[in-house]
């Protein structure tokens, strides 16, 4: 049996300044200790990698080339820093991927998505923000092995920098990059975050990467409502709903609007239809839980929230993000591809002349389809 590091520093006052050189440390224990204390932390599993990103960075800027980013700029912004963690972070040698489940307990998604009538939101969007959460919980983590087994440098990132975090986490062996781009684990599925933690301290690699399961399956890719999974490993975000609902700042084209159905902010079909998350289970986290009901609203009682009432309803929540304007823009959206009801027309027509002119284009646009 491997000495611990407890062990090993026993003699010392216990003070991370008293301790040897780091080099004295054994580095297994060491990383059974951070997945223990991950653990308690909530999360569900720790790898460790090299900070070399292979053949993903090639892929990275192959698909930047196809300009399948959209107007998300920030994707091809900072150079090698993206997949080059030692020169976003001198000093890297290590990445600690972690994943958290966030499936929360609730509604049938499918139920939802099957009425026209009600609001679909994605999944991960239903409870808090997980940047907050994910990012305190990562340096927690980080402060922890600082204090109490090394003082090297270590930085936690939630989507709070360029980093390839599905690629660092398939090196670790949390699980592969299926079809749909999403991390896959054959025992969790895909409905879960990731955060990462750069460390210059020399940890041993996870050195078991899991191998590619997805098969001759292509169920993603045929469910796709807007087809924007291209080919295998290849999403047109310019054709994902999530990036229509969520990052795009301007109008939705036109031909892809009947095709994104009710759903208002995000998209999961490729994720409802993987095989693999038969396996998923419902977070024990409390803060992905679902907050003000939002698997279970219809569209025309959103609709017909005041800006103080979206700003009340959504504090903490990543759907904020997009702000009121937004909101009203898949809504419109949304009730334009619902069946008629005179409800529907009228709370339609009640925002024709509202002040912003991106609602008003989808306003106007949703009530010529219920005129046809």
């Amino acid at each position: 049996m491997r000495p611990t590091w407890q062990d090993r520093n026993a003699a010392h006052s216990g003070r991370i300044g008293a301790m040897s050189a780091p080099a004295a440390l054994d580095p297994y224990a060491v990383a059974e200790s951070i997945r223990t204390w991950a653990r308690e932390l909530g999360f569900q599993q720790i790898g460790i990698s090299d900070v070399h990103a292979g053949a993903h960075a090639q892929h990275l800027q192959d698909w930047l080339a196809k300009n399948f980013h959209g107007d998300m700029g920030y994707m091809a912004a900072h150079g090698d820093k993206r997949w080059r963690p030692d020169e976003l972070e001198p000093g890297t040698c290590r990445v600690i991927s972690a994943r958290m489940d966030y499936l929360p307990a609730g509604d049938d998604p499918d139920a939802i998505l099957a009425d026209p009538d009600k609001a679909y939101i994605s999944r991960y969007a239903l409870g808090r923000d997980y940047h907050k959460l994910l990012r305190k919980r990562l340096a927690q983590l980080a402060q922890r092995i600082h204090d109490e087994i090394t003082p090297h440098h270590f930085r936690a990132f939630v989507d709070s920098a360029p980093v390839l975090e599905r690629a660092f986490a398939e090196k670790a062996g949390l699980g592969w990059i299926g079809k749909n781009t999403m991390l896959i684990n054959s025992k969790a599925g895909s409905w879960f975050f990731l955060g990462e933690i750069f460390t210059d301290l020399p940890l041993p690699i996870d050195d078991n990467p899991v191998g590619f399961h997805c098969g001759s399956c292509r169920a993603c890719l045929d469910i796709c409502p807007t087809q924007a999974i291209v080919a295998p490993f290849q999403v047109d975000a310019r054709r994902c709903i999530s990036y229509l609902t969520i990052e795009l700042k301007t109008s939705i084209p036109v031909e892809l609007r009947p095709l994104m159905g009710n759903r208002i902010y995000g998209c999961d079909d490729c994720q409802l239809v993987c095989p693999w998350n038969k396996f998923a289970r419902i977070s024990a986290e409390p803060d992905f839980q679902t907050r003000h009901q939002l698997d279970d609203r219809g569209l025309l009682e959103l609709f017909t929230w005041s800006e103080e009432e979206f700003l009340a309803r959504t504090e903490g929540s990543a759907i904020r993000r997009i702000g009121y304007e937004r909101w009203l823009r898949n809504i419109a959206v949304a009730l334009g591809n619902a069946p008629f009801s005179e409800s529907v027309r009228s709370a339609l027509a009640e925002k024709s002349a509202h002040p912003s002119e991106l609602v008003r284009e989808h306003v106007l646009w949703a009530l010529v389809q219920h005129s046809s």
